[in-house]
């Protein structure tokens, strides 16, 4: 059982057995050393945010998610198809379950797939994904204002705000929580 405490984002909860994932958290405290926690929610089978508070001595039940190895194969415009590397067996998501980690895949990119009851119910992607810049203007010459952000096109379609210094063709870290550039690969 986890404490208002533990609910830190990201992790995964059960509530009226439905799994939710913490999205953001806040704790308040409160005179005698009483606290309460403020969280919003979402549901990981139909996607609904809500918002919850906790009180110190509640209990929230852990979500039985398991989570599998998969590859990402291919998308047929909403069907997103997966494989386990291991035994082959292919998984069909829509677009809906799949959500805005379709603006990360690539083609043979390994992520997870989270289960639960026997069924996916979210694609984790991992905190940092390396692509590749297909499309970005150049930096007007002279133009050395520290701090320059520009637009930049990744290989799987998505658009992130870059350092002026980055040029097509550079490989980026982007931060899949936030969808911010990190770092140029060296």
């Amino acid at each position: 059982m986890y404490q208002p405490t533990d609910l830190k984002k990201g992790t995964v909860c059960q509530i009226d057995g439905k799994p939710y994932r913490v999205i953001e958290y806040g704790q308040k405290v409160m005179g005698r050393g009483g606290s309460i926690v403020n969280v919003k929610l979402k549901n990981l089978i139909d996607g609904s945010v809500i918002p919850k508070t906790f009180k110190g001595q509640d209990k929230i039940e852990p979500a039985d998610v398991t989570s599998k190895k998969v590859q990402y194969l291919y998308n047929t415009g909403d069907v997103f198809n997966f494989m386990d590397p291991e035994n082959f067996e292919q998984f069909e998501l829509s677009a809906d379950t799949v959500d805005e980690a379709a603006e990360y895949l690539k083609e043979g990119e390994e992520l997870n797939l989270q289960f639960f009851d026997g069924k996916v119910i979210n694609v984790e992607l991992p905190k940092n994904l390396y692509l590749e810049v297909t499309y970005t203007e150049d930096v007007v010459k002279g133009d050395t204002t520290s701090s320059v952000l520009k637009d930049a096109t990744l290989e799987t379609g998505k658009v992130i705000k870059v350092p002026a210094f980055i040029k097509t063709g550079d490989i980026v870290s982007v931060d899949t929580a936030t969808g911010d550039y990190r770092e140029r690969k060296k």
